[in-house]
C-alpha cells in the first residue's frame, strides 16, 4: 500500500483527501466499484460519487468501508474532517460553518426557501443555479450543502427545529417530480427523532420575522444567531441582540402548527401537487 500523508485537523482539503484515500484503497486492493458494492452492500454508483468527491455519504457507509479496508477508523476520521471543513464554503460563511458543525442544537426560521439542511440535491442545484453558479462550481457547492446535513443523520446528531413559512411550500421547482421528492423529503426528515419541522400558515398573519432567514446555534454554553437575506448574511453574537431575535423566534414558533399538524399540512400539499404527465 502506498505511503500516505499525515492526517491531521490542519489538512488543506479534507474533502479531496477523503475521496483520494478511497480511490487509493480500492486501487491497492485491485477491485472495481461493483466489487466493493457486492461486499459492502451499497450501490456501486454511491461509491463512485464518494470517490469523485460529489458526496460525502453518511457515517454508516464510511464505517462499513473502514471495516472492509481494515483501516481502523481512519476513513471515519477523514470523513468527520471533510464534513466539518469550512473551506468548501464562501468566505463570509466559513465562521458560521465552524459554529454549525460544533452546535448541539439548532433552531431555524425560513420565510421563503427550504432550509439548506433539509434540501434535496435537486432543490439545492436549482436554487444555486439561480444565483449564477454552473458547472464544476455548482457541483462543488451542491456537494458541500449535502455534506452539511450528514451530522444531522448520524447517531446522536444535533437537535434541529425548522420553522417554515407556508410560502416555502408554494415555491416549487421546475420539475414536478423533483418538487414532490423535496416535499416527501421534508416529511421524512421531520420524522427523525432529532428533527422537528413546523409550518407557519399564511392565515397566522404578520410576525416579526416575516422576511428574515434566521438560525440559532446552541453550543459551548452560548447561543449565536445567523441572519440572512438573498444578498448578505450576518453572524450575531452580542447577547442582547441574540436575545431580541430569540424572542421574535419564540413568538413565531407560538404561531406555527405543531410538528404533527405540519406533517399533515405538507402531505395535503403532496396530494394536491400535480404529477408529471405520462407519455
Amino acid at each position: 500500500m502506498p505511503q500516505r500523508r499525515a492526517i491531521t485537523g490542519r489538512s488543506q482539503e479534507p474533502r479531496a483527501r477523503f475521496a483520494e484515500e478511497l480511490r487509493l484503497l480500492r486501487n491497492a486492493r485491485g477491485v472495481s466499484l461493483r466489487g466493493v458494492a457486492e461486499v459492502v452492500g451499497w450501490d456501486a454508483s454511491q461509491f463512485g460519487k464518494l470517490e469523485n468527491g460529489h458526496t460525502l455519504g453518511g457515517p454508516e457507509i464510511v464505517e462499513a468501508l473502514d471495516q472492509y479496508y481494515g483501516t481502523g477508523g481512519m476513513l471515519l476520521t477523514l470523513w468527520e474532517l471533510a464534513v466539518a471543513d469550512p473551506t468548501q464554503f464562501k468566505e463570509r460563511y466559513r465562521r458560521y460553518m465552524v459554529l454549525e458543525a460544533e452546535a448541539v442544537s439548532m433552531w431555524q426560521y425560513s420565510p421563503s426557501i427550504v432550509p439548506g439542511l433539509l434540501q434535496t440535491p435537486e432543490y439545492a442545484a436549482e436554487l444555486l443555479s439561480q444565483g449564477g453558479l454552473a458547472g464544476v462550481e455548482l457541483d462543488k457547492q451542491v456537494a458541500a450543502r449535502m455534506g452539511r446535513r450528514e451530522p444531522l443523520l448520524a447517531e446522536g446528531g444535533p437537535q434541529f427545529r425548522a420553522i417554515l413559512s407556508e410560502t416555502v411550500l408554494h415555491s416549487s421547482l421546475r420539475s414536478t417530480a423533483e418538487w414532490r421528492a423535496q416535499l416527501r423529503h421534508l416529511v421524512a426528515m421531520g420524522e427523525r427523532p432529532n428533527i422537528s419541522v413546523q409550518v407557519v400558515p399564511w392565515a397566522a398573519g404578520l410576525h416579526a420575522l416575516t422576511n428574515t432567514h434566521t438560525m440559532f446555534l446552541h453550543g459551548a454554553g452560548r447561543i449565536v444567531a445567523w441572519v440572512e437575506t438573498g444578498y448578505s448574511g450576518e453572524l450575531v453574537q452580542e447577547t442582547t441582540a441574540v436575545d431580541q431575535l430569540q424572542l421574535r423566534y419564540d413568538r413565531v414558533r407560538d404561531m406555527a402548527l405543531s410538528p404533527g399538524e405540519s406533517r399533515e399540512f405538507i402531505e395535503r400539499m403532496l396530494e394536491e401537487a400535480p404529477c408529471e404527465p405520462s407519455i
